[in-house]
């Protein structure tokens, strides 16, 4: 067995809506079922015993290795705890090998447990052996290392509760919600509108305590402190017992409680001065809770309790420690609901206070304190108190807050109880976090947990807001650039800021920020990063969506313009037209329950996908009267056609009329694919919402020149003949092309063509089987990169494609994309037409813009 091409499919993709790693998986024919292979599945059970079926879907028929590897690589995520379930393994044209996607949620553990199930899989054939308890302690630590943590991951949960599209921007959690102009981001429970003057004064102990005072909120009395002797003369003053704590510190590092003697104040003061500048402030009696605002409101509070252990009369304080620690909710870092105990020399000091040490046996029953700061982060634990809080004491938590300036504030309170206000009391606030953790609100050690996630989601995005601009995606054999680019400028003429990828660049707002082939996903993500983008119109290439997957989780409008053969067919296993179109049918399945598909009714295999749509659909053709078109009308739903010499949108009894003299890439109507591309975009453009006055003056105003489209059946002058440059590079296309060169006059008919090396031998001579039959002389150029051909080999073909060409009288080989357009200019004469598809389209076309000047 031998695996190959790991993939990993970041979005919704041609297997599932899943995030998936995909592998080409290469079997024996005695691998290709488990029953040549004795003993292989009792060997793979005993490596991996709580494994699971090898068919969890039931399926019969033979099962061989690659099925094997899909299941263990499955079953190993879910062993460690990841929320996976999808799996699949499919068998190509290719006899022995199979394509295995299975689904991740940290692309890293998928990764792994993929490299893991090779491993195990190998082992079991071998007879070797396999840790799989060290395999799946490996997945667990990797997936708590890279996995976003409690407080990130419940806003994360909450937005995709809501529809709030979602993106991780660095391995750590910084996080996007939203797309373009809507996007709002969050740094843990930090979010984009906190200032960092805020975090500054937060940050700043003394200098908040200050502010605070000054608005009325109670807060311990005390003072910064340059040494051990200036911290005991302020001990001194404002009377033990006392907080020691740097000025400048989070997590409660640093900061010990209830210090009531010089010796205990001297190691309190040495682990507060390692952090910064030491404070020291009156010591409030009481329980320490942590009140949470977001926004305006208190939307949780929670008790918290130092570390502690419970005496048993049989183990050392030490031991205690180990057992609590032994709980596998707490862990080293945040990433668990609890904290280890830390067991340091502030909790030996502590100790001391209670007249123990670490290896006295406490009395059965004793509660014995560990720390006197009750942070999580040093072990303690939390019960929430929400529901107790008085009015007032959650006002003055709610004043603490916008007196700093914070949207999220964790508000440390020290009180006897939140039932009563705090100067009933003599509480006060200690302390205010820019960046609270959210996990003991989440999941409390006693109490009800609290949704806090949502709370900080409803402040970012108002109830109905889901973060979403209107996006469009555009797939097809033929077409997709122009329409992408049509699209783009109708919703553009509405006054929106819009973001379009396609095989030219990335444009946004009318600025190409990026240049090459940019009909990807990843451009697509950019794209909706920019913070100027209010819509987005994607070219959807099929090399892209299996790469990667679609560069987001849904749109608003999907648009299918045509599916057509040589469009890459035999490329990654896709052999057949109908394999391509359930590929292309990834943006169908993918719309937005209340968005469109817009499709070609007059291309059946287009039509076809409109049952795999959530949305609605929008069916359009230039025949008026088609049957597909008559049926959606009469149901009352969307159709755009040509009715006599007017595009027109109907609806029900409403409908919509633009003259096709109005549209000048149609040239008044005459160019039959132009049409087709331009009821596409009127079409898309209507899903999105655009009113008709900017649709109607959006087609008039687009001009199809080498700026707008280039290489888009771009008519240019030169020296009284037409020359038209089109990068058409399929069957399909060369046959749109010559339907519209026939409808325009000329004395003398020449084309100028290549062919792409990376299409099947039967793709490239239909190309010119087509164009022989159109065109009087042929020029044939070689492409500056062959994609994998011998020198010569693609013009080989084209002239076979030529052998039974009734037209074509001179055919000529050219070595050169210039040479071979500057060979065709030279024989025009007025009146003549040539057609030049060009290979290298920006650099053609500014050569052609040269010529035509010279002329």
């Amino acid at each position: 067995m031998e695996v190959s091409r790991i993939r990993a499919l970041r979005g919704p993709n041609l297997w599932s809506r899943h995030t998936a790693i995909q592998a080409i998986v290469t079997c024996t024919p005695q691998e290709c079922d488990l029953a040549q292979l004795p003993g292989f599945e009792k060997r793979l059970r005993e490596l991996f015993p709580s494994m699971g079926a090898l068919r969890p879907d039931g399926r019969p028929g033979q099962i061989g290795l690659a099925h094997a590897l899909e299941a263990v690589a499955l079953a190993l995520q879910a062993q460690a705890g990841c929320p996976v379930t999808f799996s699949r393994t499919a068998a190509t044209v290719e006899s022995g090998v199979f394509q295995v996607v299975v689904e991740y949620s940290e692309e890293d553990v998928g990764t792994q447990a993929f490299e893991l199930a090779e491993a195990l899989i190998q082992a079991a054939l071998t007879g070797g052996s396999f840790e799989i308890d060290k395999a799946l302690d490996q997945l667990r630590e990797l997936d708590e290392d890279v996995r976003l943590g409690p407080s990130t991951g419940s806003i994360v949960e909450a937005a995709a509760a809501r529809g709030i599209p979602w993106r991780r921007l660095t391995k750590g959690s910084l996080v996007q919600f939203g797309w373009g102009s809507k996007q709002r981001r969050i740094w843990a429970a930090e979010v984009d509108s906190t200032s960092a003057v805020a975090e500054s004064i937060a940050q700043d102990k003394d200098l908040c305590k200050r502010l605070l005072a000054a608005a009325g909120v109670p807060v311990p009395i005390g003072r910064p402190v340059t040494d051990l002797e200036d911290a005991w003369a302020v001990a001194c003053e404002i009377g033990v017992p006392v907080v020691v704590k740097p000025q400048d510190g989070n997590q409660g590092k640093g900061v010990t409680v209830n210090v009531v003697d010089k010796d205990h104040l001297a190691i309190a003061f040495k682990a507060a001065a390692e952090i910064g500048t030491v404070m020291v402030e009156k010591y409030l009696p009481g329980a320490d809770y942590r009140l949470l605002v977001v926004g305006d409101k208190l939307v949780a509070a929670a008790r918290r309790d130092p570390p502690h252990v419970i005496g048993d009369g049989v183990h050392t304080v030490r031991q205690l420690v180990e057992k609590v620690n032994a709980d596998p909710r707490r862990g080293d870092g945040h990433a668990t609901s609890l904290t280890k105990i830390r067991f340091d020399d502030i909790a030996i000091a502590r100790l001391a206070l209670q007249d123990l040490q670490p290896e006295s046996i406490p009395e059965k029953g004793r509660r014995v304190i560990l720390r006197n700061n009750a942070n999580l982060s040093t072990g303690g634990t939390a019960t929430d108190v929400t529901d107790d809080v008085h009015p007032e004491v959650a006002a003055r938590a709610i004043a603490a807050a916008q007196t700093v300036g914070l949207d999220i504030c964790g508000v440390d309170v020290m009180c006897e109880s939140v039932h009563r206000p705090l100067e009933d009391q003599n509480g006060g606030v200690v302390e205010v976090n820019a960046a609270p953790g959210l996990r003991m609100h989440l999941s409390p050690s006693y109490g009800k947990g609290r949704n806090v996630g949502e709370a900080v989601v409803s402040h970012l995005y108002k109830q109905g807001e889901d973060g979403r601009i209107p996006v469009v995606a555009v797939t097809g054999t033929n077409g997709k650039t122009t329409t992408a680019r049509l699209t783009a400028h109708l919703i553009a003429t509405s006054g929106l800021r819009v973001g379009m990828t396609n095989t030219d660049g990335v444009y946004v707002n009318g600025r190409q920020i990026d240049s090459g082939d940019c009909s990807g996903p990843k451009s697509a993500r950019n794209v909706l990063m920019h913070p100027d983008v209010d819509a987005a119109v994607f070219e959807t290439a099929r090399g892209g969506v299996l790469r990667e997957g679609l560069g987001f989780d849904r749109c608003q409008v999907a648009v299918v313009t045509n599916i057509g053969a040589g469009d890459h067919l035999g490329l990654n296993y896709i052999t057949t037209v109908e394999e391509l179109a359930v590929l292309k049918r990834v943006i169908v399945m993918n719309v937005a329950e209340k968005g469109y598909a817009v499709l070609n009714a007059a291309d059946p295999i287009v039509a076809a996908m409109a049952p795999k749509c959530p949305g609605q659909v929008i069916f359009f053709a230039r025949d008026f009267h088609h049957p597909v078109l008559t049926a959606h009308r009469a149901q009352g739903k969307r159709t755009v056609s040509v009715d006599g010499d007017c595009i027109v949108a109907a609806e029900g009894s409403w409908r919509e009329s633009i003259p096709l003299r109005d549209v000048p890439l149609t040239r008044n109507g005459t160019i039959g694919f132009q049409v087709e591309n331009v009821m596409a975009s009127v079409a898309a453009a209507w899903a999105a919402g655009i009113d008709w006055d900017s649709i109607r003056n959006g087609v008039a105003s687009f001009v199809n020149d080498a700026d707008n489209a280039p290489g888009r059946f771009n008519v240019m002058d030169f020296r009284g003949a037409t020359v038209i440059a089109d990068y058409g590079h399929n069957p399909d296309a060369m046959r749109a092309l010559v339907a519209a060169v026939e409808g325009m006059p000329a004395k003398r008919r020449s084309v100028v063509i290549s062919g792409a090396g990376d299409r099947r031998d039967e793709d490239i001579r239909e190309q010119t089987a087509i164009l022989g039959e159109a065109f009087d002389d042929i020029i044939l150029f070689q492409d500056a990169c062959q994609r994998g051909r011998a020198d010569g080999e693609v013009l080989k073909l084209l002239r076979e494609g030529l052998q039974q060409a009734s037209r074509a009288s001179h055919v000529e080989d050219v070595y050169g994309e210039f040479l071979a357009i500057d060979t065709a200019l030279n024989r025009l004469n007025p009146g003549d037409l040539c057609l030049v598809l060009v290979d290298q389209v920006e650099e053609a076309l500014a050569h052609l813009a040269r010529r035509s000047q010279e002329g």
